[in-house]
């Protein structure tokens, strides 16, 4: 049984249903005005490792991710750099998926982009006008949140006594300080669309609510993001979803922060480390192994020295796989895995089987038991095919000229031509590969050197 922990209930709850076959899940996506920080790729690794398990059990996943393509960060950028917003979401868009697909993340089935569903969302906040749901004052239209049945029911939270400027804008013209803005008029010369209630934007939180309706139906799955989208962001989109009669998500799901100093990492505190860099300098497996090793729903220091660990870590397990060829997986192992993953992605759990796997399989390679080590590689193989972690042929791969030159070193070294062999393991560790001279024979690796020196910085922002 597959289960996760719903915000929503406040427990591990079933995931999927008794003969299920498909699954419908939207993530909510990037604000492309920036670079992604770590923070960002966390969630987004996350919500793969899940829709990958789910496909793995048999499962058809319909993924929906968002991009704000369209907000005041964008505008303000594009602003300063004398250029459009367009302009400003289309590069840093490119350099958004250029890094997932590093970081291993499969693209979601529909990527909606807001400014390609603002006619849409228009409909939506009349359907709420219509319903008394919404009203209409000076400087736009604004969600009643007074029409709103059980609001705060993900942040389980009283709201009849919250004051104005706690965590909710002070405005004179709304009724309440908790009603929010589904659309935002502003000056002719602004990026902006025409509505009825003049030209303006739509409100971020009916971006989401509006799109995620019109791909996946009425109800779906689960909705998922980081923690910090729980209020408002996810709050305020189940309010209209109430309002507008939709049965919405059937879970939600929330990762935890990334942190800095056992701080949230965040552009506005100014602690974030870009995750461009971080795949460039220690490699998108690696940055992938640091997420997903630690529970998802629990705050993960980020850091260079966590990078670097993540990185030996994934250097070990390659390093196993290419002592031989691949045998038969482990059938029972490889189910002990799974139900760690079912089990609220424990990948904790699921992590720690593998790395023992990995010492059982040396140990096996070590005492010449070449049949079960080879089984052993191949289950631990098949856990990091299903974590997305498993390695490219390329990965493993050695050249044959390499290996002819550790031959030819072996040679040299029988007669005692050592200024030739030296010379050889010069040619083969300026190959990117390192050679050790064991009492069993010659073993060649890859050398992968841990990454030190990186410079991480710069951010961005997804939906926060």
């Amino acid at each position: 049984m597959t289960t996760l922990f719903d915000t929503m209930t406040g427990s591990v709850t079933q995931l999927i249903n008794p003969g299920q076959e498909t699954f419908s899940l939207y993530v909510c996506g990037p604000t492309v005005q920036d670079r992604p920080h770590l923070g960002h790729g966390r969630i987004v690794a996350t919500y793969d490792l899940l829709r990958r398990h789910l496909q793995h059990k048999g499962l058809h996943v319909n993924l929906v991710m968002n991009v704000t393509d369209i907000d005041d960060k964008i505008i303000t950028r594009a602003a300063e750099e004398s250029t459009s917003a367009e302009e400003i979401a289309s590069r840093y868009e490119a350099i958004w998926w250029e890094t997932m697909d590093q970081l291993g993340v499969d693209r979601p089935d529909a990527t909606p982009h807001a400014t390609e569903w603002v006619q849409a969302m228009i409909v939506k906040i009349a359907m709420m006008i219509d319903a008394k749901a919404a009203y209409v004052v000076e400087d736009g239209v604004y969600l009643r949140i007074a029409s709103v049945p059980h609001y705060g029911l993900l942040t389980k939270q009283d709201f009849d006594h919250l004051q104005p400027g706690n965590r909710v804008e002070i405005n004179q013209s709304k009724e309440s300080p908790l009603d929010f803005a589904l659309w935002k008029r502003v000056e002719a010369h602004e990026v902006g669309f025409a509505s009825p209630w003049g030209y303006g934007r739509p409100g971020w939180h009916t971006e989401c609510v509006t799109m995620s309706i019109e791909l996946l139906g009425t109800t779906f799955d689960l909705h998922g993001g980081g923690m910090d989208l729980i209020f408002p962001h996810h709050e305020n989109e189940l309010a209209q979803a109430q309002v507008l009669g939709a049965p919405f998500a059937r879970h939600w799901a929330h990762v935890g922060f990334v942190e800095m100093n056992g701080e949230k990492m965040s552009k506005s505190i100014g602690n974030t480390l870009d995750l461009t860099e971080a795949v460039r300098g220690f490699g998108g497996r690696a940055v992938r192994l640091a997420y997903l090793r630690a529970y998802y729903r629990s705050p993960l220091e980020m850091s260079e020295a966590t990078l670097n660990d993540a990185l030996a870590s994934l250097n070990r397990i390659d390093n196993f796989l290419e002592r031989g060829p691949f045998g038969q997986v482990e059938a029972d192992t490889l189910a002990t895995f799974v139900d760690a993953l079912d089990n609220d992605l424990d990948t904790p759990t699921a992590f720690s089987l593998l790395f023992d796997q990995v010492r059982e399989g040396n140990t096996r390679y070590d005492q010449r038991q070449s049949g079960p080590a080879a089984d052993t590689a191949a289950t631990v193989y098949a856990m990091l095919d299903w974590l997305g972690l498993a390695p490219t042929t390329e990965d493993l791969f050695i050249p044959p000229e390499i290996s002819e030159a550790v031959e030819a070193r072996q040679q040299a070294k029988q007669r005692r031509d050592y200024a030739q062999a030296d010379a050889l393991r010069a040619v083969i560790e300026a190959a990117g590969f390192a050679i050790f001279d064991t009492k069993d024979g010659t073993e060649l690796r890859k050398d992968r050197r841990l990454a030190t020196d990186e410079s991480l910085d710069a951010t961005s922002s997804l939906d926060s």
